[in-house]
């Protein structure tokens, strides 16, 4: 493990922490416009990954297929796209973001047409693994161009944009999937989908500005994943992640079954009371991001305020997970707004944290792995809910579960996550480097 983390020399650290990687200085209208692809890209992102529970009941009869084995072609995604977050860190922090991202894109825009004409379990079981790569690349660019390019001051908002396309695209997925699907059947929407999705892909070539240097190989060696394992924090984040995917990918997944069976509603009010829910997301999250914001720019500590609402946003979701699968008529109704609501709170800081602490530099990385962590967390939640519906008929379990789930996740971001200030990874690989015998010897008079 020592050979791992072992620089190669102090010399050589002072001699290499000199050489920086520069960017182009774009205006601030280009950044926000590059913003605005950036939330559109994510919407795209997640009608492209949450399609397949809009059509699942109508998958599931037509190729006779069990809820375990629904809930194993809904899980199949979360797998590969966590097992590609370490990857895909690494390559967004050593190659140009922007062509990085293009090619994540257009592999899952592609794929998600591709599903329209697939018959059978397995051949849609290939293909939503296919989706994960492409997809795998996205959080870790998001983290690296907004912590390259966007002040701290602004990140909350900037990331709140991000978390408002999330979930914008489940909603307008229920809204419109719901009745596309319900009108046209599940395969021309995919088809339709796929393809419209590859007209984002000009847009984002002209307005993304290129890197102009490319790190040199002395910075690259200069902190990696060990480095980043090594801190508390870090594994403060990845908890914390693990917990958000878990109850995100709950919801994603699993909640138009839920409403259609347990709830007994018809496709069209599934896709209104799931859009509300995520539309209920969507604005809370732009709010709670522009008010954190401008908190911090009023002089109060980016500690309290993006931790603390982090804990409040777990805490509420889970006492509404616990509620909504409880309640009935009007209450029911408000809890799945009140969902929604707590979600836009808990999702929109998390990345502006981890942005904070890694810095420009480590940014890619830092996501990757908080990413990877945190997907398996999510990717756990599609198929432990079919599994536990598979024995017991009944959706009580699987609410219980996420809301616990969330609970331990605002705990991971209270507690565990310490105070939101910059790591120096070349001091902080410089204490990790040095074998304990050399130390000791240096000790001695």
């Amino acid at each position: 493990m020592s050979g791992f983390a072992t620089v190669i020399a102090t010399s050589t650290i002072s001699t290499t922490t000199t050489a920086t990687t520069t960017h182009e200085a774009p205006s601030d209208a280009r950044m926000n416009g590059v913003l605005f692809l950036l939330a559109l890209s994510v919407l795209i992102n997640y009608i492209d990954r949450s399609n397949l529970s809009i059509a699942a009941e109508l998958i599931k009869h037509e190729i006779h297929i069990s809820d375990f084995q629904l809930g194993t072609l809904l899980s199949a995604f979360f797998w590969i796209y966590a097992l590609m977050q370490i990857p895909a860190g690494w390559l967004v922090d050593r190659f140009d973001v922007k062509w990085v991202f293009a090619a994540g894109f257009l592999l899952w825009s592609a794929s998600t047409a591709v599903t329209g004409l697939l018959h059978g379990f397995a051949a849609l079981l290939i293909i939503r693994i296919i989706l994960g790569l492409g997809e795998s690349v996205a959080f870790p660019s998001y983290g690296k161009v907004l912590g390259t390019h966007f002040k701290e001051s602004r990140r909350g908002f900037a990331n709140a944009m991000i978390m408002v396309g999330l979930a914008l695209g489940p909603a307008l997925g229920m809204w419109v999937g719901g009745r596309a699907v319900g009108r046209f059947g599940w395969r021309p929407f995919f088809l339709i989908l796929g393809l419209a999705g590859l007209l984002w892909l000009p847009l984002w070539s002209v307005c993304m500005p290129r890197r102009t240097d490319a790190p040199s190989r002395a910075q690259m060696s200069m902190a990696g994943y060990f480095d980043i394992l090594a801190r508390r924090s870090a594994w403060g984040t990845c908890v914390g992640q693990a917990s958000i995917n878990y109850f995100l990918y709950f919801l994603v997944t699993w909640l138009p079954s839920y409403l259609q069976r347990g709830r007994h509603l018809s496709l069209h009010d599934v896709a209104n009371a799931g859009g509300m829910l995520f539309l209920a997301s969507a604005i809370s999250s732009a709010v709670t991001g522009k008010l954190s914001d401008r908190w911090i720019r009023a002089g109060a500590s980016p500690t309290l305020v993006r931790k603390g609402l982090m804990l409040f946003g777990h805490v509420g979701i889970g006492i509404c997970l616990a509620i909504t699968v409880l309640a009935s008529g009007p209450l029911f109704t408000a809890m799945l707004v009140l969902t929604g609501a707590f979600l836009g709170i808990s999702v929109c800081n998390s990345w502006a944290i981890s942005q904070m602490l890694a810095g420009p530099r480590m940014v890619g990385r830092w996501i990757g792995v908080q990413n990877f962590v945190g997907n398996l967390g999510g990717a756990i939640a599609p198929v432990l809910t079919g599994f536990i519906l598979g024995k017991t008929g009944s959706f009580y379990w699987p609410f219980l579960i996420t809301a616990v789930v969330a609970w331990i996740g605002g705990v991971s971001w209270w507690f565990v996550v310490g105070p939101l200030n910059e790591v120096d990874w070349e001091k902080a690989r410089g204490a990790i480097s040095i074998p304990a015998g050399i130390a000791a010897q240096s000790s001695q008079p």
